[in-house]
C-alpha cells in the first residue's frame, strides 16, 4: 500500500498562477530526461527543439463551457449554479447534472432564474455526492449550452481567485487550447497542459514532420478532487467520458517511426484505458467512459513521453505522473517530490495558468 503522504510537498501560496503568462508560449518548461535521469530547465517556446520527425503529439480538444452561471431565487437571493453534464432533454425542458449554491436552501422543488433570466430551472433531485439534477425550461430555438455561452463564466478551478470581473474576456480566451474544438463544450476543467500552445508553434511542428491526433476526453471536476484516504489505493476514482476517432486510434498503434507524446494526463487517462480494452483498432470512432486509475507501479502501453503542467499535492494527477517517471516501480514517487522542490527552489509557477514539464 503506498501512503498518500507521500504525494504531500510544501507550495508557497505565491507560486500558485493567477494569471497566465503573456505568451502562451512564454512560459517555463522543465524538461526530465528519464533514461539519462538528468533536468534541464528551458522555455515552452524551445518545445519543438525536443520533438523529432516522426513523433505524434496526442491531444484532448475538449472546449470548455462557461458553465457558471449566476443568477436569483423568487425571494431575491442570489444562486450560482454550475453546469456538469447533460442528462436529458425533451421539448422545451433539458435537464442537467449541476452543483449549486446555497445547496441548502435549493431543495427538490426550488426554482431560480439563471443567465440573465434566460434560463428557469427547477431542483428535481439531489444526489448523494452533494450533486442535484436541474431541469431547465428552454425558450424555442435556444439551448443550455447557447445560454451559457451568452452568460456564463469560465468555472476555474477554486486556487484561482476572481474577486472581480477584470479577468472575465482573458479567463475566457485562455482558460482554452488553440486547438479546442468548439462544438465539444463537454469539459468543466481545461486540459491546461495544452493552454500553452500556439498557432505558430504548431505550425512550426507541423512543418518539421511531428504528427497530431486529437481524442476528446469529457474533464470533470474529479480532476481536482484531492485523495482523502491514507493510502492511495483506497481513494475512489472519478470516471470520465471519452471519444477517439478512427485515425487517432491508427496512430496508436505500430508500424510508426516515432514516439506517442501526450500532451496532459487527460491525454494518457484516455489513451491507457483504450489500450486496456484494444488490441487494434476498433474501425470505427469508440466512445467509452474512463475509470481508470493510474499510480505507481503502473505501466504503460500507449504513451512514451508526457507534457504536464504542476499539480497539487495529493492528487491523482501526481500519482500518475509519477507512475510516468519510473514505470514499473514506485521509485518515481521520490524524484518527483525532488523535481517539484527544485521547481518550487527556483520559483516555477503552479497548476493551471502555470508553467509545463516534458518528461521524455
Amino acid at each position: 500500500m503506498i501512503a498518500t503522504s507521500r504525494f504531500d510537498y510544501d507550495l508557497p501560496g505565491d507560486l500558485i498562477a493567477q494569471t497566465p503568462a503573456a505568451r502562451r508560449d512564454g512560459s517555463r518548461l522543465l524538461v526530465v530526461d528519464r533514461q539519462r535521469r538528468s533536468v534541464t530547465h528551458a522555455m515552452f517556446g524551445d518545445l519543438p527543439g525536443y520533438l523529432r520527425p516522426g513523433d505524434t503529439l496526442f491531444r484532448n480538444n475538449a472546449a470548455v463551457l462557461p458553465a457558471r452561471l449566476h443568477g436569483r431565487r423568487p425571494t431575491g437571493g442570489a444562486v450560482e449554479c454550475l453546469l456538469l453534464r447533460k442528462v436529458g432533454a425533451q421539448p422545451g425542458a433539458e435537464t442537467w447534472q449541476c452543483l449549486v449554491k446555497p445547496g441548502r436552501r435549493l431543495q427538490p422543488g426550488a426554482a431560480f432564474e439563471v443567465a440573465g433570466g434566460a434560463l428557469s430551472a427547477t431542483v428535481a433531485s439531489v444526489g448523494t455526492d452533494g450533486s442535484v439534477l436541474v431541469r431547465f425550461a428552454v425558450a424555442a430555438g435556444d439551448t443550455v449550452v447557447e445560454a451559457a455561452n451568452r452568460a456564463g463564466d469560465v468555472p476555474l478551478p477554486p486556487y484561482i481567485e476572481r474577486g472581480d470581473d477584470s479577468h472575465r474576456l482573458e479567463d475566457r480566451e485562455r482558460y482554452q487550447t488553440v486547438y479546442a474544438d468548439r462544438g465539444r463544450q463537454v469539459a468543466v476543467a481545461a486540459p491546461t497542459a495544452g493552454l500553452h500552445f500556439t498557432p505558430a508553434m504548431l505550425g512550426e511542428i507541423g512543418a518539421a514532420g511531428i504528427g497530431t491526433a486529437d481524442l476528446t476526453l469529457h474533464v470533470g471536476l474529479g480532476t481536482f478532487r484531492p485523495i482523502a484516504t491514507e493510502t492511495i489505493e483506497g481513494h475512489p476514482i472519478h470516471s470520465e467520458v471519452y471519444e477517439i476517432p478512427e485515425a487517432t486510434q491508427r496512430a496508436l498503434f505500430p508500424p510508426r517511426s516515432g514516439r506517442r507524446i501526450a500532451v496532459g494526463t487527460t491525454t494518457v487517462r484516455t489513451v491507457e484505458d483504450f489500450l486496456r480494452r484494444h488490441d487494434a483498432p476498433a474501425g470505427q470512432a469508440i466512445v467509452a467512459e474512463a475509470s481508470i486509475f493510474i499510480y505507481p507501479p503502473a505501466a504503460f502501453r500507449g504513451t512514451d513521453a508526457l507534457i504536464t503542467n504542476f499539480h497539487q499535492p495529493r492528487s491523482t494527477l501526481l500519482c500518475l505522473v509519477a507512475a510516468f517517471l519510473c514505470p514499473g516501480s514506485e521509485d518515481g514517487i521520490g524524484w518527483l517530490m525532488d523535481i517539484y522542490r527544485d521547481a518550487v527552489s527556483r520559483r516555477y509557477r503552479f497548476f493551471s495558468y502555470g508553467d509545463a514539464m516534458l518528461i521524455v
